[in-house]
């Protein structure tokens, strides 16, 4: 366990500057400097990196971090490795904790805990691999080289009740249950979640091991067996191969989804390293954005059959709210009675490939699986057909996708395009302003927004916010109160790097890179401080005012003593605030 204050030491010595020209050429633009993305094909710079704020921002992709986020993500490091390189180019010697520490492994939850114990049960199961022979000749049969087997982790999990016992200091720890690997039964009895399995970790976007899969050997039931839910994994976020995909898929300037373990890594044996699966679930919006953050060019691979069709409009679903123009989200299927595994193994790489180059674009897909549910030839049919495809067309945020499928709708339908922009109540363009109530819950979150901006700029203005003020669950709010706490834990936060590493992949972290992308656009002689003092001011006013609505529901006889002071100071507030309105209506009627 590398210790907090050192990460924050390493950062303040570095100048992501420095770090990222090694690998990027930037060049001075203002007070930043700005390069081609590293991370996404653009032929102008939107990568954009500050020297005095310590982080870069994609402006395209919406990729961002600190001179480590940047280090693990172009180099395709983990965590502990990026901070290494960084800590040898710096002059510094990277100190360990030790992770063993009872009240540590008492925490529930305690992430590195957790981090440790899915560590030493990868070891385990790739040093039983070698011992089994039958696990062996289960992945040569599958077409498995050693060198592919050492590439992804993969292990076996013999079988037997209490394996895992030889491999963590105490088979009852917390941590054990906690991470997945052990089930505990009735009466407090345990035993290993996994027996009998090929065992294929999933690594996190730090390259740390979260969780894993297991392919049973034999016959049995089920044939794949995730972990469950827990502190480090949740397999609607995540997906397998990506942490190893990266740079290939930078190199190839594509990414391939498919549906299981072996199809990834039967593909990466045949040279197309840039292919990810889903963990047995759908495609779910957050893997979406995950992988338009990687590529611009996302296919979909599924098999030919009725279940891969209806995987494939499940994940069309999820990705038409992420559509953006300029991306190419396509969806290829494959021969029936064919998957990704025995599809590559007998056409090899080059006719895979072939096939790729041939997926439909998304807008096809849609179009035709649309059509193919209603008669298009008659009245009735079309009008299912624009009935079908209205939800479907409403989702789609990206104006010119958006423009060509309502030209492509209403010649299916055989109606003008003006008839159709009726029909669905497609508004112009122009937009007009925004609802009273949407503006009134904007200004409630803005001031959070706000500050949540200041305190990423300069952490010492975190002192004086009073976190009794942060009533409110939207996500600024939750992250701007998750950043004051890391900040009072750890005073000698000093620039916005820090932060942005700490939450790196954390819940808040989108928040943070909303944030971090918009103060890369101040100026240099920019007024923080009045910025922070109104959003200060704005947040009592409206702190105040929800107590004042609270205690007006609220019977006099009922109020503590706390509660009524408050209560008396709110209602003179109104009163001078009457007092000012009827003043300056008397004043207006004396100048008219």
């Amino acid at each position: 366990m590398i210790p907090q204050s050192f990460i924050q030491d390493l950062l303040n010595r570095l100048d992501i500057v420095d770090v990222v020209d090694r690998y990027v050429p930037l060049k001075k633009a203002g007070a930043n400097y700005v390069a081609c993305c590293p991370f996404h094909s653009e032929k102008s710079p939107s990568f954009s990196v500050s020297p005095t704020k310590q982080f870069y921002h994609c402006f395209g992709c919406g990729a961002h971090g600190s001179a480590i986020g940047f280090v693990m993500e172009h180099q395709g490091l983990g965590f502990v490795e990026a901070v290494e390189d960084l800590a040898r180019s710096a002059g510094m010697a990277v100190p360990k904790e030790e992770s063993g520490h009872a009240e540590q492994q008492k925490a529930a939850g305690n992430f590195d805990a957790l981090l440790e114990a899915t560590q030493l049960a990868t070891r385990y199961y790739r040093e039983e691999l070698k011992r089994s022979e039958t696990a062996i000749e289960y992945l040569k049969k599958r077409g498995l080289s050693g060198e592919i087997a050492a590439r992804f982790g993969i292990g076996y999990a013999p079988g037997g009740w209490q394996n895992l016992a030889a491999a963590v200091p105490d088979y009852q720890d917390k941590s054990l249950v906690q991470a997945g690997l052990v089930i505990e039964g009735e009466e407090g009895k345990r035993y290993d979640r996994f027996r009998d399995r090929i065992m294929f970790p999933i690594l996190g976007q730090r390259g740390a091991v979260i969780g894993f899969g297991g392919r049973v050997l034999g016959a049995g039931e089920p044939k794949y067996l995730n972990s469950p839910e827990t502190p480090l994994f949740e397999k609607g976020r995540e997906l397998y191969g990506l942490f190893q995909a990266r740079q290939a898929i930078r190199a190839a300037g594509k990414v391939i989804v498919v549906e299981g373990y072996m199809d990834v890594v039967a593909l990466a044996q045949h040279g197309v390293e840039y292919a990810v699966a889903t963990l047995g679930t759908a495609t779910t919006p957050v893997h979406v954005q995950k992988l338009l953050r990687q590529s611009d060019n996302v296919v979909f691979c599924f098999d030919g059959d009725k279940a891969g069709r209806k995987a494939a409009w499940r994940a069309l679903e999820n990705a038409l709210p992420h559509v953006a123009d300029g991306k190419l989200l396509s969806f290829l299927f494959l021969p029936d009675g064919e998957d990704p595994d025995s599809y590559v193994r007998t056409v090899g790489k080059e006719g895979f490939e072939k096939q790729v180059e041939q997926a439909l674009p998304l807008s096809e897909f849609m179009l035709r699986e649309l059509a193919a549910r209603s008669d298009i030839q008659t009245e009735e049919g079309r009008s299912g057909f624009l009935l079908q495809a209205k939800p479907l067309f409403v989702q789609i945020h990206a104006q010119g996708l958006s423009l060509m499928l309502r030209k492509r709708l209403a010649e299916m339908a055989r109606i003008s395009q003006a008839e159709l922009e009726v029909l669905y109540q497609i508004k112009p363009a122009a937009k007009g302003p925004a609802p009273k109530a949407r503006q009134e819950r904007k200004s409630l979150t803005s001031s959070a927004k706000l500050l949540l901006r200041c305190i990423i700029t300069q952490p010492a203005l975190a002192q004086h916010i009073d976190r009794g003020l942060l009533t409110d669950g939207d996500a600024e709010t939750v992250a701007l109160s998750a950043v004051l706490e890391f900040i009072r834990c750890h005073p000698q936060t000093g620039n916005a790097a820090q932060i942005i590493q700490h939450f790196d992949g954390s819940p808040h972290d989108a928040a943070l890179q909303s944030a971090g992308g918009e103060i890369l656009g101040w100026e240099a002689e920019y007024d923080i401080r009045a910025d922070f003092d109104c959003a200060v001011a704005a947040l009592r006013e409206q702190h105040g005012k929800r107590t004042t609505r609270a205690l007006d529901q609220k019977p006099l006889s009922e109020m503590s003593d706390e509660e009524k002071q408050q209560y008396l100071a709110a209602v003179s507030y109104k009163k001078i605030d009457m007092l000012r309105l009827k003043a300056g209506d008397s004043d207006n009627g004396a100048k008219s």
